[in-house]
């Protein structure tokens, strides 16, 4: 933003009727003192945020932006729109200063800087205007560069003239505070949100990263400590790494654990002695099995709720009766209970709907009290399949095979759950990197190139 607050103590208005708070500023165009406005906003779905804007009556400079209200979150978000129609151009984006806008279907992508709330068709908008009004430049300068941008350029025009539809979005923000809305018709991998923990790069970007010298230190004690050549089940493991919730020194511990009549899995667990900060997550592993998974089982009572699951961060899961639908990666691995991932469910959902400072119970600034109701129903519900007061089915759908639903009856077959195998979609060999991926006969392949060198 083009403004710099003068020092503390300076004089701050505030609207009581609208909130817009108005403080004194200093314009960086002109350097002399401007307005600047600013609006905190609670979105649905989403968290608050600050709308800024300013305006400097001497050069008439004007700049807007908008920043997250909140901190910086524990893992970075990727969210990925297959936009189809009018109302998918129309939904809100709030993009971050670090936060990277591609259209995937055209491979070209908007580069980080400048925050915006705006919408998809605003942010094709800002990447076709960007891209046609330097044509006329690069055709002189550049014809080889013009030539390849005039085909990208048409595509976006029929874009925003609502004749290139179908196309990809992807909005990627390693703070985690950008943000496409989703509507409750999205299903399949229509929209997809994904949640990924931040490198030790992307902490240092972002000004959080822990300080090296101490994790090299770390890193030599473990290295100095006896090593297995195999991880022993039971055993527990420590190596160092960087805090996701305040990027200080802390250690990761592993464990192998053997879920019976499935497999050996591996559980990861973070405890911060900074900030307090637990996580946790199952990683699988063994060979890419042929087919997927999908596990569905019927809950009827309060010892079903109790049942041993493990999703892995490629499985999906829905509920027809309860109106979920949880997208691979949102969650990560689990190795929990029916009842413990159904309130990780609620408890995800609530805190993106209503917000965990929201005590007026409202879901926004903009949530029409028809949404209200429609999610205070859903959360009813939800709460009563935890409470066992009702029966419901859950279908787990994994393309990797890694889920697992605990079989009270093994090794006899249980009637309320079902296993069957599937063949993997084109779409999801290509999400898991499969399509690429050779399997057999690599050996053959890297033996050509040293036979060939030794000919020559």
């Amino acid at each position: 933003m083009g403004t710099q607050f003068q020092k503390p103590g300076d004089l701050v208005e505030r609207d009581d009727d609208t909130g817009v708070m108005q403080v004194e500023s200093l314009c960086m165009n002109c350097h002399e003192n401007g307005t600047t406005r600013l609006l905190l906003l609670r979105v649905p779905f989403f968290r608050d945020i600050i709308l800024e804007s300013f305006e400097c009556e001497h050069c008439h400079f004007k700049d807007n932006s908008v920043k997250s209200a909140s901190q910086i979150q524990e893992k970075g978000t990727k969210y990925t729109l297959e936009a189809e129609n009018e109302n998918d151009l129309q939904r809100q984006v709030i993009r971050s200063d670090f936060s990277t806008f591609k259209v995937e279907s055209l491979g070209i992508e908007m580069p980080k800087g400048g925050s915006q709330l705006t919408t998809v068709e605003g942010v094709i908008q800002t990447i076709y205007e960007s891209l046609a009004s330097e044509q006329p430049l690069r055709k002189d300068q550049a014809p080889e560069l013009h030539d390849a941008l005039v085909p990208i350029i048409d595509t976006l025009k029929k874009i925003l003239d609502r004749e290139g539809f179908p196309f990809s979005v992807s909005l990627d923000d390693p703070t985690g505070n950008s943000w496409i809305a989703p509507t409750t018709q999205d299903s399949g991998s229509k929209y997809k949100r994904q949640d990924y923990p931040r490198t030790h790069e992307q902490n240092e970007e972002l000004g959080i990263a822990g300080d090296p010298d101490a994790i090299k230190n770390e890193q030599n004690e473990v290295a100095a400590q006896p090593e297995d050549d195999d991880i022993i089940a039971g055993q527990v493991y420590s190596i160092p790494a960087e805090c996701p919730g305040c990027a200080k020194d802390c250690f990761v511990r592993i464990k192998k654990i053997d879920i019976p009549y499935f497999k050996e899995v591996i559980v990861w667990a973070t405890v911060c002695d900074h900030c307090g900060l637990k996580t946790s997550e199952i990683k699988t592993g063994g060979a890419v099995p042929e087919k997927g998974k999908r596990i569905t089982l019927s809950v009827e009572n309060e010892v079903d709720l109790s049942r041993d699951i493990l999703k892995s961060d490629t499985c999906a899961l829905h509920s027809k009766e309860l109106e979920v639908t949880v997208q691979p990666g949102t969650l990560g691995g689990r190795f929990t209970t029916v009842e413990g991932l159904l309130t990780e469910i609620r408890d995800q959902l609530r805190g993106q709907i209503f917000d965990v400072d929201d005590t007026t119970g409202s879901g926004g600034d903009s949530m029409a009290s028809s949404d209200k109701e429609k999610w205070e129903r859903f959360f009813k519900r939800l709460d009563a399949a935890i409470s066992g007061e009702m029966k419901f089915v859950i279908t787990l759908e994994d393309p990797m095979a890694n889920s697992y639903v605990q079989d009270l009856c093994a090794p006899a077959v249980d009637p309320q759950v079902q296993t069957e195998e599937y063949t993997r979609t084109a779409e999801e060999e290509e999400d898991l990197g499969l399509t690429d991926m050779k399997l057999e006969g690599y050996e053959e392949d890297e033996k050509k190139p040293a036979e060939a060198a030794e000919q020559s």
